[in-house]
């Protein structure tokens, strides 16, 4: 049950801005409540203590120096361009703070992996992180987002703009390639999500 040593008025404001309501605390000591994704945040005078079965879900969102995060994207598509869909994990030093696969309807497999790329992203950018370390297994993605490759395709060029905003949003960021065995999640994620 982490405490987090913080000013409650800020830390609510962080929790509003992301969308996740807050209520009045149950007792006197209580200052307010919050609840988002397994996790529960009590506001006292000077901390937040977060309880539940996936406490990830909001302590990244407390403080001004919410931490660092690994963050896995796939995307797959199935014909090209054909049925597609994303998928992508988020991984602190606490294991798996959040997972997400979706369909994504008919693209290419390029498009599909940039789609999963910005919806890690966003996801990390919601979960409060202020740095990331980005790992995905196609290298002509994360070779075109470090600026090593040429885009040539103007879709994909356009993908690699707003990927490389998105980054900028964080205090800190890397990107690398990695075989698709470490990239195992997201690849099951965005194959489940084709799958259902």
């Amino acid at each position: 049950m982490p405490t987090i040593d913080c000013d409650p008025d800020a830390a609510r404001e962080r929790l509003a801005e992301a969308g996740v309501e807050i209520e009045a605390g149950n007792t006197d000591h209580e200052r307010w409540r919050a609840e988002r994704d397994g996790a529960v945040a009590v506001a006292y005078d000077d901390s937040v203590v977060v309880q539940g079965r996936n406490p990830t879900a909001i302590t990244g969102l407390l403080s001004e120096e919410s931490g660092r995060a690994h963050v896995y994207f796939d995307g797959a598509s199935r014909g090209n361009p054909g049925p597609a869909a994303v998928g992508w994990c988020l991984v602190t030093s606490d294991g798996i703070v959040a997972e997400g696969g979706r369909r994504i309807g008919k693209m290419t497999n390029n498009q599909a992996e940039y789609e999963a790329l910005l919806a890690a992203l966003r996801a990390a950018g919601e979960y409060g992180f202020d740095e990331v370390d980005v790992r995905g297994d196609s290298e002509l993605i994360v070779k075109q987002v470090r600026g090593e490759w040429n885009t040539n395709d103007p879709t994909l060029r356009e993908y690699r703009v707003e990927a490389r905003s998105l980054l900028e949003e964080f205090d800190r960021f890397s990107i690398a390639h990695v075989p698709r065995s470490v990239n195992g999640r997201a690849d099951d994620l965005a194959n489940e999500a084709l799958d259902g």
